[in-house]
C-alpha cells in the first residue's frame, strides 16, 4: 500500500463525502490494486479491466468504509471479489464464444487461460472451494493471496483466530490436490 498514514486519512475524509479526499485516494491506491489484481489476472489488460473495476468500485462504496479495519485490508477485500468476478465473466465469454487455439501458441491452461490470461488452477480451486466449502474461501484469500497478517485476516473474515487458523488450515489441505493435479 502506499504511505499507510496518509492513505488511511484519506479513506476516513472520502468515507465522510469529501470529493477531493476520494480522487487523491482513487489516485494514490491505482498501482497497487493494479499489482493486487495482477495476482489473480496475470494477463495485463485483465488485471487493467479488473483494476478499474475496484476504482468504480471504492468510488462507489466508500461510504460504507467505517474506519473499524484498516483500510488496506478493506481494499483487499473488494480487490479479491472484482478480480473474481473478472475471472468469471471471462470463463463466461469464453464459454459462449470458442476460440479456435492454434497449435504453435498452445499454452498449458491448467496454468494460464489462453484466452484470459488468468490463473487457471487457483481460481477453479477458489470456485470449487465456494461451492464445496464457502465458509473456507476467505481466510485462503485473505491470508494467502492478500497477503494479510494473521490478526487482520481473522478480523476481516469476523472470526477468532483460533477458528481463522482452524479454516485456513482446512481451506489449504481441501486445496492442495486440486492444484497439484492440475500440475
Amino acid at each position: 500500500m502506499p504511505d499507510a498514514a496518509p492513505t488511511e486519512d484519506l479513506a476516513r475524509r472520502a468515507a465522510a463525502g469529501d470529493r477531493g479526499a476520494l480522487d487523491e485516494l482513487l489516485e494514490a491506491i491505482r498501482p497497487e490494486v493494479l499489482r493486487r489484481c495482477g495476482r489473480f489476472l496475470p494477463c495485463r489488460e485483465d488485471a487493467e479491466e479488473a483494476a478499474q473495476d475496484v476504482l468504480l468500485q471504492v468510488a462507489r462504496k466508500i461510504g460504507t468504509f467505517e474506519g473499524r479495519s484498516r483500510f488496506s485490508t478493506w481494499l483487499y477485500t473488494v480487490v479479491a471479489n472484482c478480480a473474481r468476478q473478472k475471472y468469471r465473466e471471462l470463463r463466461r465469454r469464453a464459454a459462449e464464444q470458442p476460440a479456435p487455439i492454434d497449435a504453435a501458441q498452445y499454452v498449458d491452461p491448467r496454468t494460464t487461460s489462453v484466452i484470459a490470461g488468468s490463473r487457471v488452477d487457483l481460481l477453479e480451486a477458489l470456485e470449487r472451494l465456494e461451492r464445496e466449502h464457502p465458509q473456507l474461501v476467505a481466510p485462503l484469500v485473505y491470508r494467502d493471496i492478500c497477503q494479510l497478517e494473521y490478526a487482520e485476516a481473522a478480523e476481516r473474515a469476523g472470526v477468532p483466530l483460533g477458528t481463522f487458523k482452524s479454516r485456513l488450515h482446512e481451506a489449504r489441505r481441501q486445496v492442495r490436490p486440486w492444484l497439484s493435479a492440475s500440475s
